[in-house]
């Protein structure tokens, strides 16, 4: 008999002890559970909270390289306007240089016309340095090789400064 009052008193005990471990295990689960979805809500929450910030940075992003994009478009097109005036007046002075290089007749209606247009670009430099003239009339117009050179110094300085404006920063 002390063999099944023993034998009941286990099984009562492992029946109490199963039932003790299932409510705390319930208990427990309860709570990390309860942790679990407070935990979701607020990591729910401030994932949101950075989803949107990044968001927002990379609309931010778009909209700043557009605008960028945009002004970049207008320099380069006023780069091109650029290009074309001082190749113009590259191309008339260097004309004039031929034609005096040639001794072409002053009283030509071409020359005449080619000195006439080239005249506000050449007067600043008419008689800085000599031209030495040949035997037959030809003469090396030293004052507007200075003027092409000035020219074309003077273009690669506003290229570069809208170069400059192009590409510049407004953030680090």
């Amino acid at each position: 008999m002390k063999d099944n009052k023993l034998a009941a008193d286990e099984a009562r005990r492992a029946v109490q002890h199963e039932s003790v471990k299932a409510e705390i295990e319930s208990d427990v689960n309860a709570e990390i559970a309860a942790h679990a979805q407070g935990a979701t809500r607020v990591e729910a929450q401030r994932e949101a909270q950075i989803a949107g910030e990044f968001r927002s940075k990379a609309v931010n992003e778009v909209v700043d390289t557009e605008r960028e994009v945009e002004r970049s478009r207008g320099l380069a097109r006023v780069s091109q306007v650029v290009d074309f005036v001082f190749y113009v007046i590259y191309a008339l002075l260097g004309l004039r240089l031929l034609l005096e290089m040639l001794a072409a007749r002053r009283s030509a209606g071409f020359v005449q016309f080619i000195a006439t247009v080239t005249d506000p670009f050449y007067a600043p430099f008419r008689g800085i340095v000599p031209s030495p003239t040949a035997e037959g009339g030809q003469r090396l117009a030293v004052p507007i090789i200075i003027a092409i050179i000035v020219y074309l110094l003077l273009h690669l300085g506003i290229k570069a400064l809208l170069r400059m404006i192009a590409h510049r920063r407004t953030e680090i």
